[in-house]
């Protein structure tokens, strides 16, 4: 299966709110544990991306979609996303995180997550970061990725936070250095 993947420009934002919905609502109803608790539908998932949008619109969180023509999760096809959430703080403009990663059922197990992240960490690279940072519940399908993906485990919380059954459950966290920043020579 071919799924392009590209950003999703902040002008086009409203229009795939739709297909972002019924990903995040089907993934969440599929068990991932990405913040949100049953029930939980189109509507409520709308609604969050919804509140995205001001940080989509200034850049501070940049998204990336993969899309499909199948059809999968509705009218725009989106199969997969992930966001790169730029830090604010004046200290920190080298890291930023990864968030919300999401791959529709449907098309899981041919690399898909893979692609997305390394796309993510391409642009973070690009953007001048130098470390990321993200976190997944422990014992998931993502909790083996990162590790695989050369991504470095720094802790684990127990019980952090529950998942969409409402169970509390351990999560890991984790960075990556994407290379030192370019410094100024001296002449």
């Amino acid at each position: 299966m071919h799924h392009p993947i590209t950003r999703l420009a902040a002008g086009d934002f409203r229009d795939d709110v739709t297909g972002l919905a019924g990903l995040l609502a089907d993934v969440v109803a599929g068990g991932a544990s990405l913040g949100f608790v049953l029930p939980f539908g189109r509507a409520e998932a709308a609604a969050w991306w919804r509140a995205q949008e001001p940080a989509v619109a200034d850049g501070g969180l940049r998204l990336w979609v993969a899309r499909t023509s199948e059809g999968v999760t509705g009218p725009t096809g989106i199969v997969g996303v992930i966001g790169l959430a730029l830090e604010r703080k004046p200290n920190g403009g080298h890291r930023a995180e990864i968030v919300k990663l999401m791959v529709h059922p449907g098309a899981r197990g041919h690399g898909l997550g893979r692609a997305l992240l390394g796309t993510a960490e391409r642009a973070a690279a690009e953007a001048g970061v130098t470390l990321l940072l993200l976190d997944t519940e422990t014992g998931s399908t993502a909790d083996r990725l990162y590790p695989a993906a050369g991504w470095a485990r720094y802790g684990v919380v127990p019980g952090y936070a529950a998942d969409p059954a409402g169970s509390l459950k351990d999560c890991s966290f984790y960075y990556k250095r994407l290379g030192a920043p370019a410094r100024p020579t001296a002449v």
